[in-house]
């Protein structure tokens, strides 16, 4: 127990025994319906007054990753039948590297803040992928593939197929994001740059300068097997850097006052990107690295983040909120 609350102090995961104790038990979240449920709800007539989360299975199709059931939030637009609604966009939300895919929406209120914008908004906004990349607990993946299993595989391939296919997401990478803390902030800025035919916004919210355990020599180890030249691949500044120009990605870096590593971080991974045609910006606001302070630094990125996702009208997508 000593251990655990160690833990839970230098990353904040769970406000009260309460909330860990839910997530430990994979207890359902307010307002969690399965797939069959979702089914009576969907196709009304008249706008829901809220999004529903639903509980998905994901194939591991592509990946093979043994991962944890999975959740999505569908924003009250997508109930509405309509002849004329237009593919929605949708992001992945990455936690830390000790959670599990129900932290976004627990601690994250990433619920929360899409109904509030798709209340001022007529229903609109993203659908949210709560994703897990990690398969267990105390398992570290940064997001690659390596001997923790081919977790960037199932980000990047199995969930936006799956996405797409069963809820009717948009497939254009100009409508997809992803956006992540702690770990999670690294995995986000990592898979746009190395996918950019997948995902073309970012918001990394206090990662890394790139995928990272303990030490650098543990980090080889642990991610990469040993593969210097997997490690290589991996390292956001020298994929940029031999991938060259990028169009139409952008992100965000938020980070916190106490975390002076990671403002140098960010900085230096922003300064990169610009050289190869990659807009973004680095916000520092008050507070420590923790999910209280990761929560609203996401919920003010939201809108943002909302606004990079609709393509103008002679695209084919909804009118650009305001």
């Amino acid at each position: 127990m000593v251990c655990a609350n160690g833990i839970n102090q230098f990353v904040g995961y769970y406000p009260t025994i309460d909330s860990a104790v839910n997530d430990w038990t994979d207890t359902p979240l307010p307002g969690q319906v399965s797939m069959s449920g979702l089914a009576h709800a969907a196709g009304t007539t008249k706008m829901p007054p809220a999004g529903r989360l639903v509980a998905v299975d994901i194939p591991a199709t592509y990946s093979h990753f043994d991962h944890r059931q999975e959740l999505v939030y569908l924003p009250p637009i997508w109930f509405v039948r309509s002849a004329h609604r237009q593919a929605l966009p949708a992001v992945e939300l990455i936690g830390g590297e000790r959670g599990g895919p129900g932290d976004w929406v627990r601690l994250g209120n990433a619920v929360q803040v899409s109904d509030a914008y798709a209340h001022r908004h007529h229903g609109f906004a993203p659908i949210l992928v709560f994703v897990d990349a990690t398969h267990r607990f105390d398992n570290d993946t940064e997001c690659v593939n390596g001997p923790r299993g081919n977790s960037a595989d199932h980000l990047d391939e199995d969930i936006p197929r799956y996405v797409e296919k069963t809820f009717g997401a948009s497939t254009n990478p100009r409508q997809w994001a992803v956006a992540g803390f702690s770990m999670g902030g690294t995995c986000a800025l990592d898979l746009v740059v190395e996918h950019p035919d997948v995902f073309d916004h970012f918001v990394d919210i206090s990662g890394d300068l790139a995928p990272y355990t303990t030490t650098p020599a543990a980090s080889l180890h642990d991610l990469y097997g040993g593969d210097v030249a997997l490690e290589k691949a991996n390292e956001p500044l020298l994929v940029m850097r031999a991938h060259g120009k990028y169009h139409g990605v952008n992100g965000l870096f938020l980070t916190s006052t106490e975390e002076l590593r990671h403002q140098h971080e960010a900085e230096e991974l922003s300064k990169a990107g610009a050289k190869v045609g990659i807009w973004s910006r680095v916000e520092i606001s008050p507070g420590t690295h923790v999910w209280q302070f990761a929560a609203p630094a996401f919920a003010s990125a939201y809108p943002w983040l909302a606004n990079q996702l609709v393509l103008p009208q002679h695209e084919g997508s909804h009118t650009k909120p305001a």
